[in-house]
């Protein structure tokens, strides 16, 4: 099952984009043997829309627009689901034990993402009730896959 990563903005060398590559990296070589590999990153521009709502809705044509038709959808949102470590894990296990060809994991931006694509998600998910800056978001996201993988092909990276 292919993971993608679709998030609105860039992120600029430096650490922040170095750790999510150093985890992007790790997932996928723990990946490969369970089935949850390559994984692919797209960044699509912020939009300048006058309106949060007008700004949600061109980030969503466009990164809809990117995502293969074939994946699932899991949508990073304040509201989804807080889903612990293994709990994680054992969706992804599931999607891919399911017969899923893509897993998408979607980023927005300052505003969120936009309805049409929150009523599309197979998962809503929470990273918690903090405020994250994205590339930060990024990082944890790109660190839970690395665990859920981990978990997934019982290496002792996670202790529970």
């Amino acid at each position: 099952m292919r993971l993608l990563i679709a998030a609105v903005g860039r992120l600029k060398q430096g650490p922040e984009r170095d750790l999510f590559r150093h985890y992007l990296g790790r997932t996928e070589m723990a990946g490969n043997k369970l089935g949850l590999a390559p994984v692919t990153v797209i960044e699509v521009p912020e939009s300048r829309g006058p309106t949060p709502a007008a700004r949600t809705a061109a980030e969503a044509m466009v990164m809809l627009g990117k995502v293969p038709p074939t994946h699932k959808l899991v949508c990073l949102d304040r509201e989804g689901d807080q889903l612990g470590s293994a709990e994680f894990a054992k969706a992804i296990g599931e999607f891919r034990d399911r017969g899923a060809p893509g897993l998408a994991f979607l980023v927005g931006g300052a505003e969120g993402l936009a309805p049409e694509v929150l009523a599309r998600a197979d998962l809503k998910l929470s990273l918690g009730p903090l405020t994250l800056p994205h590339g930060l978001a990024r990082i944890v996201l790109a660190e839970q896959l690395y665990r859920a993988a981990t978990i997934l092909a019982g290496h002792p990276y996670h202790r529970a």
